[in-house]
C-alpha cells in the first residue's frame, strides 16, 4: 500500500507522523502487533505495511467474540495468528463461583486478552477512545511484565481520522461498522451498557441464552456448597447484570455476596 502523494490532515500529516513512529522503534525480530479486527487494528496493520516493518499479527479469541468479526479476520486477514483461551468465557464464570464480568471488575480482559504478547507490542489504542486512555503515553512500558513494551502509533487519531484513513487507502473492515456499531468488542461486554446489551441479545440470542445457561448452572453450583443464594434462576441474574451496575444495590443483592 503506497503513501499517497497529498496530506489527509493539513500541515500535520498523521499518516506519515504514525509510520515515522513505526520505524524510529522497530525492534530487530519485529513487532508484535495486538490485532483486534476492529477499525483502529486494521488502520494499524496497514500503516504497518506502509512503514515496510517487520511484525507478526496476533488476535486472541475471546469465545464471545461476533461471528461477523471472526469471519472477516480469516478472510481479510489470513495472515493473522490466532491464539485461543485455555477456558471459553462460560467456564470462567462458573470456575470464579463470584459474578460476571462487570464495568468496575472486568477480569475477563485479563485473563482473554492482556496475557499475550512479547517484546514490543503494538496497539491501535488512541486518547479520543476514553477518559481512561487519554491518560496513556505513546510509548510506555507493562505494568505486569517489564519485559513488554506498548507502542500506540496512532494515540493522537481522532475517529475522523481512522475512518479518513480507511476510506482513502481502501482498508477492509468489518461489516458491523455500516450496521451503527460503534465498537466491535466481545458480545455483550459490560462497557456496551444498556442499550448496547440490548442490541447484542437481539442481534446475538444464542450467545445471550448461552450466558442464561451458564448462570443457571452457577446458582446451582453455589447452591451445592451451600453458599448464599438470592437471585433463583439465571434468567434473573441476566437480567440483572445487563442493566450493567458497577456493584449491587440494597434491593439487588447479588447471588455472589
Amino acid at each position: 500500500m503506497a503513501l499517497l502523494e497529498y496530506t489527509l490532515w493539513g500541515d500535520r500529516d498523521k499518516v506519515k507522523i504514525a509510520i515515522e513512529r513505526l520505524r524510529q522503534f522497530e525492534p530487530p525480530e519485529g513487532y508484535w502487533l495486538a490485532f483486534s479486527g476492529g477499525k483502529d487494528s486494521v488502520t494499524l496493520k496497514a500503516l504497518a505495511d506502509m512503514a515496510g516493518v517487520r511484525y507478526a499479527a496476533h488476535y486472541s479469541r475471546t469465545t464471545v467474540d461476533p461471528p461477523e468479526l471472526e469471519r472477516f479476520i480469516r478472510q481479510c486477514h489470513p495472515d493473522v495468528i490466532w491464539h485461543y483461551p485455555e477456558k471459553s468465557m462460560f467456564q470462567l464464570i462458573l470456575e470464579k463461583e463470584f459474578w460476571p464480568p462487570m464495568r468496575q471488575q472486568r477480569w475477563c480482559c485479563e485473563l482473554l486478552k492482556e496475557g499475550s504478547g512479547e517484546g514490543i507490542i503494538l496497539t491501535g489504542v488512541r486518547w479520543a477512545e476514553s477518559g481512561r486512555r487519554k491518560q496513556r503515553k505513546m510509548i510506555e512500558p507493562c505494568f505486569r511484565d517489564r519485559t513488554k513494551t506498548y507502542l500506540m502509533p496512532i494515540i493522537d487519531w481522532a475517529n475522523d481520522d481512522v475512518w479518513e484513513f480507511i476510506r482513502v487507502y481502501g482498508v477492509p473492515y468489518c461489516s458491523l461498522y455500516d450496521e451503527g456499531f460503534e465498537r466491535l468488542g466481545c458480545i455483550l461486554c459490560p462497557m456496551s451498557g444498556p442499550m448496547g446489551a440490548a442490541r447484542d441479545i437481539a442481534r446475538w440470542p444464542k450467545f445471550a441464552a448461552a450466558y442464561v445457561r451458564t448462570f443457571d448452572k452457577l446458582i446451582e453450583k453455589r447452591a451445592e456448597l451451600g453458599k448464599k443464594i438470592t437471585f433463583k434462576t439465571g434468567q434473573q441474574l441476566f437480567d440483572w447484570w445487563i442493566r450493567r451496575n458497577s456493584k449491587p444495590t440494597e434491593n439487588d443483592q447479588m447471588v455472589m455476596f
